[in-house]
């Protein structure tokens, strides 16, 4: 969506600071103490790893895992779905205990050049049904749904970047996701290249629309720089105006190397690609494909979005490769969370708890999967998977191997990366 820079907006949606002795509210409070505590803790990292980047897919609504990454040799998977399970012929048969969804058969030869990797049994402990809140967990790290930051966020907050790049992180979609969430780390959030610009008058001169600019620029130069925040409120203006500019320049000049399914997904990515291809700094890029809450004909709607999932992905890929811009691109997905083993009487499943996640990539260590996967014989007492593999290892694994940051310092503690060894040691 176009750029409004306001100070209402900017008030509202909580980037200018009160000033002191004010009461903020909690939420906030919180982001406050999480950026001093980065500003200490020398949380920082110069531009590592071949200026490695990722990407991350998010799922949301729960995708079933189940039947996205099928266990055909398991009579357990076939009692639990009646109606829903899908029989072996019809999967694409990755080993001799898994298959995956027919509706994936665009990541077929990912998988076969060894550039697609499967983390089966994801999750957490005491696993909460709740979208929102097991959404914030993935997503904050806080296995009570409180925090304020993202761990993406704390990330991007500790890079060195001595050429001032605004798409260091970007968004695709109408909000900020939790993930990228950071007091002290402003992230642009855009829906297309077209549409990320300063609105105006359209019928009126270029330089009427420069003037409008300067005098926004000027506007925000009016906010004290002794204020708390006013480094972050002047870059957030700055890199809006400065970025809205780059990556309209870098639209034009990128022709994409394949063809792009119609979908929002593949849009989305295709943005991102624009920023890889282009090279306007981006190290972590974020978009959302939503619907996957399947308690009802789930038989129709899932292999619709995991269709459009994988062709997404493929062509992003691809195009990547076209523009030889793949080599230093990692993708990974995630879901909030799984669904029931068993169907419910509705053509679906309920909420769960575990499930595979996927990791794309040049250098993945690709063709196999990591972690265990979880046991359909051995369910918790509400007939929900038990997690093997915590999800925060898996973030171990591509902040310490991929990204070159401390896994330690972002997570909170230290989480194994032997079940999640997709990266190589080193990067």
């Amino acid at each position: 969506m176009p750029i409004q820079l306001t100070r209402r907006a900017m008030i509202r949606d909580g980037l200018l600071s009160v000033s002191a002795g004010m009461i903020m509210p909690s939420i906030f409070a919180r982001a406050v103490q999480a950026a001093r505590n980065a500003a200490h803790d020398g949380s920082t990292w110069a531009q590592q790893q071949q200026n490695t980047i990722l990407i991350v897919v998010q799922m949301a609504g729960g995708n079933d895992g189940l039947n996205t990454i099928v266990p055909y040799t398991d009579s357990a998977y076939y009692q639990a779905r009646p109606t829903l399970a899908i029989p072996h012929s019809q999967l694409i048969t990755l080993n001799d205990r898994i298959g995956m969804a027919p509706s994936l058969k665009a990541l077929q030869p990912l998988w076969t050049a060894k550039k697609m990797a499967i983390v089966e049994g994801v999750g957490y402990p005491n696993p909460n049904l709740s979208h929102f809140a097991s959404m914030d967990i993935w997503q904050t790290l806080d296995l009570n749904g409180q925090g304020a930051s993202g761990w993406l966020g704390k990330y991007v907050a500790g890079l060195v970047d001595n050429q001032g790049h605004p798409f260091q992180s970007l968004a695709v979609g109408q909000t900020l996701p939790m993930a990228l969430q950071a007091i002290n780390a402003p992230v642009p959030v855009v829906q297309s290249a077209q549409s990320y610009r300063l609105e105006g008058d359209p019928t009126a001169p270029i330089s009427a629309a420069e003037a409008r600019i300067q005098a926004l620029l000027k506007l925000y130069n009016t906010y004290p720089q002794s204020a708390p925040y006013a480094a972050l409120l002047d870059a957030t203006a700055q890199n809006a105006v400065s970025g809205s500019k780059q990556l309209a320049v870098a639209a034009s000049a990128y022709k994409p190397g394949v063809t792009y399914p119609d979908t929002g997904l593949a849009k989305g990515l295709q943005v991102l690609a624009e920023a890889i291809v282009q090279n306007l700094g981006l190290r972590v890029g974020y978009v959302t494909q939503g619907g996957y809450d399947s308690h009802a004909d789930q038989e129709h709607s899932q292999p619709m979005l995991l269709q459009e999932l994988a062709e997404a992905i493929s062509a992003f890929y691809n195009d990547l490769v076209a523009h030889n811009a793949s080599h230093n691109v990692v993708i990974m997905t995630w879901s909030e969370f799984g669904r029931r083993v068993e169907e419910n009487a509705s053509g679906g499943t309920d909420h769960g708890t575990a499930a595979p996640l996927f990791v794309f990539g040049d250098q993945v260590m690709g063709g196999t999967t990591y972690g265990e996967p979880a046991d359909l014989n051995n369910l918790d007492p509400y007939g929900n998977l038990k997690f093997t593999t915590d999800f925060r290892s898996v973030y171990a694994t591509v902040l310490d191997r991929w990204l070159g940051a401390s896994s330690k310092g972002i997570l909170g503690g230290s989480f194994t990366e032997s079940t999640t060894g997709f990266l190589p040691a080193g990067g």
